[in-house]
């Protein structure tokens, strides 16, 4: 026998298939985005202008998924007034829209230097670091998104351990450059690898502010997980 549902019931059980769906989209959203990345760091190991293409193409997949969820946020406003924990999920997954959306252009940013630097000579040691601090950003952009699927606190708190090797990667990055000043060809590599580095180190923190924001998403209280506030090293 089908239950019946008041029209109140009916209203509220499409709402919150309409939440599941929107959930569905920013994990999809997110594996684009890992994808995304993955690409542009392939490329720029290989030095491929095929995948520098490909990465700046398929920004538009992101941007697709982004003005969707976007979309979808507003009109779940509209359709029923959120309770509490509604009104906590769907503004987390506004922010965690816009950071899978900016760390898709710092893909493409990294696609296109690539591109630029396509004709010079390259350094493998500096290539190796990119190459590792790629790696972990991955790594943390899918462990953030597993925190999201799973309510994973634990998960969230070890974002920032994992951030600490991409950031002295990126600190490191500076001098390596300057050791090519005798070199003017890879000096100018140089400099655009620097600014790659630098991407890959937003990249770790965008990966950071997804975990604060599942965070607050299972917990209710928001918190960051650095405090910028203090110089590195002090308490």
């Amino acid at each position: 026998m089908k239950e019946y549902l008041s029209p109140q019931g009916e209203a509220r059980q499409q709402f919150h298939e309409k939440l599941r769906d929107l959930e569905l989209n920013i994990q999809g959203m997110g594996a684009a985005v890992q994808d995304l990345l993955e690409l542009a760091l392939k490329g720029l190991a290989e030095n491929r202008p095929d995948l520098y293409s490909a990465v700046i193409e398929g920004d538009d997949e992101v941007d697709s998924y982004y003005l969707e969820i976007e979309q979808s946020i507003v009109d779940l406003f509209a359709l029923q007034t959120p309770v509490a924990t509604d009104l906590r999920f769907l503004t987390v997954i506004l922010h965690v829209n816009l950071h899978l959306e900016r760390v898709a252009d710092m893909a493409v940013n990294m696609a296109k230097i690539g591109a630029l630097a396509k004709h010079l000579p390259r350094s493998d040691s500096v290539l190796a670091h990119i190459a590792e601090m790629g790696e972990i950003s991955l790594k943390m952009l899918a462990a953030a998104m597993v925190a999201l699927a799973e309510r994973d606190l634990e998960r969230c708190l070890e974002l920032p351990r994992m951030d600490d090797p991409i950031d002295r990667l990126n600190r490191g990055m500076l001098q390596e450059v300057l050791d090519f000043a005798k070199d003017e060809q890879l000096l100018e590599w140089g400099i655009r690898m620097h600014v790659v580095s630098r991407q890959i180190e937003r990249i770790g923190d965008h990966a950071v502010d997804i975990g604060e924001q599942v965070a607050f998403l299972v917990t209710g209280e928001f918190r960051e997980f650095t405090d910028a506030s203090h110089p590195e090293g002090l308490p």
